[in-house]
């Protein structure tokens, strides 16, 4: 899934996207870099980002996205965002997933609007908004709380007949957590969703990357991604969101590669 920010205030590609010819061009280079999902955004939700009103939302998004679909019908594209209005009019220009941070929490129509269409879904874990959600993040036990909160979405999705096949999990890296939950989270990926659904996982370019390497800068956060997603990928993880496509789809063929070998 390759990352395309039509945002001018992201946290690491803030701008270099936005636009009509400035999203197509970079959404056909990651296509060509095997991006089989893309990941259409709206809205920073950096921690203390500030709200965006739906209807700018829409305008940054819309005919971005029905320009992908008839370049690149054999891409699935995502729209990523939380609110009803935007993703209906993302289905409505053929995308084909709803990609929301805040687990159909956010926004009480969106869980009926995703019933209504046979879109994917993603529904992300996030304690509290981008405005608030790194102040002081605590949790008894991060991994139970994420498999119960999981245990709880997809049982209202379920409820509103939307069929679990459609449905996947994030537990959401960065949004609400602490370092050490975000460690604790990566050193649990293979069992951290509800039996018989992927897992997406979301850790390009992120805190706990440069935390990790000493409050590293963001241009030298994209190889340790790419080691994140190789062994994400033998942990079981299936959805990888990021934003160079090209070290990521190498790692991963790489590891296949490897794991093929071990069950042969």
């Amino acid at each position: 899934m390759g990352i395309l920010n039509l945002t001018p205030d992201s946290f690491s590609d803030g701008g270099l996207h936005a636009g009509r010819d400035a999203a197509i061009r970079r959404a056909e280079e990651m296509v060509g870099q095997g991006a089989k999902i893309l990941d259409i955004g709206g809205e920073s939700s950096r921690p203390g980002a500030q709200p965006v009103a739906a209807a700018e939302e829409i305008q940054r998004t819309r005919a971005v996205v029905g320009e992908l679909k008839r370049r690149f019908p054999q891409v699935l594209v995502s729209i990523d965002t939380t609110k009803s209005a935007v993703a209906r009019s993302a289905l409505d220009q053929g995308a084909d997933i709803i990609n929301d941070i805040s687990g159909f929490c956010a926004d009480p129509e969106m869980v009926d609007l995703a019933a209504q269409s046979d879109c994917g879904v993603v529904l992300m874990h996030m304690k509290g908004t981008p405005q608030t959600m790194q102040v002081a993040p605590s949790y008894g036990d991060v991994v139970s709380e994420m498999r119960e909160y999981f245990s709880q979405r997809l049982a209202v999705c379920l409820d509103r007949g939307i069929r679990p096949e459609r449905i996947c999990f994030d537990p959401g890296i960065g949004f609400g957590k602490a370092h050490e939950h975000n460690l604790a989270l990566l050193n649990s990926l293979s069992d951290l969703a509800p039996k018989g659904h992927l897992l997406l996982l979301g850790v390009s370019r992120k805190s706990v990357i440069g935390r990790c390497l000493g409050d590293a800068e963001m241009s030298l956060r994209d190889w340790p991604t790419v080691a994140l997603t190789a062994r994400a990928r033998r942990d079981g993880v299936l959805l990888h969101r990021v934003h160079e496509v090209d070290a990521a789809s190498q790692a991963l063929r790489m590891t296949e590669a490897l794991m093929a070998k071990e069950l042969s």
